[in-house]
């Protein structure tokens, strides 16, 4: 599915003749001329390919709107403010990349449930969001602006990792935004920052290597762990610094953790614990300060657990990429 916006007049009446009276195997002809139109008259049409199908664009988008915390990262590390973004406030308690938002980006409501009035009133050129939250009102976000979906969370069948998804949704990101330039410049940065670390991990001759790499919470029963899976983008992270993720998963998990109490971390007690935990739902200071189990796993009887800091965004893009691989460095390794 191709989507268009700002079209030409001309280009219009012809797509509007081709519905009418054109068949069906005409079609791409007439999006393609459409597009070869659109060149002729203001350069390269600009195409993002997001889980909503194609989108068209006359220009690099300049006033954008962000409906989740990693496209504004990405923006950012673009080194383009967003004009509007959902859920400013929390973002900081999560989010620990530099450089910050800027005071002038406008708050548009929450991640799940954003304003289409604040969105509207911004009159943004494009509008990002995620497929997973946003799908429902892709329509009424369509007649504000021109609205490209992702999906951090492809199915097992779709064939891409969750760390290849970040990079091909932040080069998309940057070819809408014009800055591939700058993506080039961000990615080869990473990479350096992986080689480093890897140097560290390997000259710090670890007690071990393996680890499991956890986010915690209150649970309606019980705390409960999410235990990040080889497949999720995290993990793959801290692989290419030479860690090796030691859980193994019962299935799939498409959102990239299983979901644990604390008896089932007794399986993983010889490993390296590596965590967040909310400043505010810290279950480890709370529920579990005399819990029998948590309190005699090995890791904890050893002192092998090792705090990434509440603000290490374990689902973001290359910034956040970034800072977690610092902070794993720093609290295995310098501390």
């Amino acid at each position: 599915m191709i989507k268009k916006f700002k079209l030409m007049p001309a280009m219009a009446l012809m797509l509007a003749l081709g519905a009418c009276g054109a068949e069906e195997a005409a079609e791409p002809e007439a999006e393609e001329a459409a597009e070869i139109e659109v060149a002729e008259e203001g350069g390269e049409p600009i195409v993002i390919e997001g889980s909503n199908g194609e989108v068209v664009l006359e220009e690099p988008a300049e006033t954008v709107v962000v409906l989740e915390w990693t496209y504004a990262e990405n923006l950012l590390a673009l080194g383009v403010q967003p004009a509007g973004m959902a859920d400013i406030e929390q973002y900081g308690e999560y989010v620990n990349i530099e450089p910050q938002l800027a005071d002038s980006v406008v708050d548009v409501g929450g991640r799940s449930e954003p304003s289409l009035e604040a969105i509207a009133e911004i009159d943004p050129d494009l509008i990002i969001g995620v497929d997973f939250r946003h799908e429902a009102m892709l329509d009424q976000l369509e007649d504000i602006a021109p609205t490209v979906l992702f999906n951090p969370y492809p199915e097992e069948e779709a064939n891409i990792d969750l760390y290849e998804e970040m990079i091909t949704t932040f080069n998309e990101m940057a070819e809408a935004v014009g800055k591939e330039e700058q993506a080039e410049e961000v990615l080869a940065e990473l990479d350096a920052t992986y080689e480093e670390a890897a140097e560290t991990i390997e000259a710090a001759d670890l007690a071990t290597d393996d680890f499991i790499l956890t986010l915690a919470y209150t649970g309606p029963q019980a705390p409960e762990i999410r235990v990040f899976t080889p497949h999720s983008m995290a993990s793959m992270i801290l692989e290419k610094i030479g860690l090796n993720n030691v859980h193994e998963p019962d299935q799939f998990e498409v959102f990239g953790s299983s979901t644990f109490n604390v008896e089932g971390l007794t399986q993983y007690e010889d490993v390296n614990y590596l965590y967040t935990v909310p400043d505010e739902d810290n279950i480890y200071e709370n529920q579990l300060a005399d819990n029998p189990v948590w309190e005699n796993l090995s890791f904890v009887q050893e002192d092998r657990l090792f705090d990434l800091g509440a603000d290490t965004w374990l689902y973001g893009g290359p910034l956040s990429a970034m800072t977690l691989v610092d902070q794993v460095v720093e609290t295995l390794v310098t501390e």
